[in-house]
């Protein structure tokens, strides 16, 4: 099922299938992690023993310029993917390094693709702080 859906997304993205294209968005809609590069890699390398982490790096690149991926940069050491390109917002945790969807926060959306003379072709928002798990924890600690 899930192959299918892959499948799809590729093709109604532009994007050409291949079996490591598709191994790669099928992980990305079944993993809800927001996985890294190095993590798509791990989670595929058993099954694919000719897969590289340069064909997954060039992979995720080029599912984010075509749209069918997002690539989120949560700062200068990490980047991660979401399968899921509807807007919504994230949350990082700055404690344990999590990416969580936000999915009751609304993802801000300017009424114009032209803000005063630019064109927005794409919008992130994501929030910064301890989780709600990393929090527990703390507290725990605490008591």
């Amino acid at each position: 099922m899930k192959e299918q859906e892959a499948y799809k997304k590729l093709v109604d993205n532009g994007v050409r299938p291949s079996v490591q294209r598709l191994a790669i968005m099928e992980y990305l809609l079944t993993h809800f992690t927001h996985p890294t590069v190095e993590d798509v890699y791990q989670g595929l390398c058993n099954k694919i023993p000719t897969l590289s982490r340069t064909t997954v790096y060039n992979t995720l690149r080029l599912f984010s310029e075509h749209q069918a991926a997002q690539m989120i940069t949560i700062d200068d050491h990490r980047v991660c993917y979401d399968g899921n390109t509807s807007p919504h917002v994230h949350f990082f945790c700055k404690q344990c390094g999590k990416v969580i969807d936000l999915f009751g926060e609304k993802a801000p959306m300017p009424n114009s693709r032209l803000i005063d003379g630019n064109f927005v072709d794409e919008v992130q928002l994501y929030y910064k702080g301890i989780c709600s798990d990393c929090k527990k924890k703390s507290d725990k600690q605490k008591h």
